[in-house]
């Protein structure tokens, strides 16, 4: 009988992280790590649903603190749910899925689009998305990881292109 092969140690992470969303063209974000937060939450204004061959999407800004973007992402819509926001109330959010890249690691989390002009950071990582990648998060420190790598070795990280989020037409 064979031993499974040793498993590697769990990365270390802080409360709070730089990340990217490639998808969105979101290269370096500061996050707030927060394991109380079940699901990742994303400051997204003026969202507009749309239908694109059959399927729901959404077409949406993130305005950025200390950024001018006018640039309009869309996604298509993975659910619509109740989420509790930071004063425990029930707030009906909009769901969408999209790349997450924390230092050289990358994978797909569930990100709920919600206005967080008012919060200090304009993403907070909740649990789902870093369980299961063996992350631990040191509460006494920040931005362990190191900023977001968006190549692998050989080749980058996908990301969506640039494109009309009515007709998907690439510009």
């Amino acid at each position: 009988m064979t031993k499974p092969p040793p498993s590697r140690p769990p990365q270390i992470i802080g409360w709070r992280e730089h990340i990217a969303l490639p998808d969105f063209g979101i290269l370096d974000l500061p996050a707030k790590v927060d394991t109380g937060a079940r699901t990742t939450a994303l400051h997204a204004v003026d969202q507009t649903l749309f239908e694109r061959d059959g399927a729901t999407w959404v077409e949406f800004m993130v305005p950025l603190k200390n950024r001018r973007t006018t640039r309009r992402l869309s996604a298509p819509v993975l659910e619509e749910r109740d989420i509790k926001n930071t004063g425990g109330v029930p707030e009906r959010r909009l769901v969408v899925r999209t790349t997450l890249v924390i230092g050289k690691r990358h994978w797909l989390i569930d990100v709920s689009l919600a206005n967080r002009e008012k919060m200090e950071f304009d993403v907070i990582l909740g649990r789902s998305a870093i369980r299961r990648h063996r992350l631990l998060v040191d509460p006494r420190r920040s931005y362990l990881a190191g900023a977001p790598v968006l190549t692998r070795p050989g080749q980058p990280i996908k990301t969506q292109p640039t494109s009309d989020p009515r007709t998907g037409e690439v510009e």
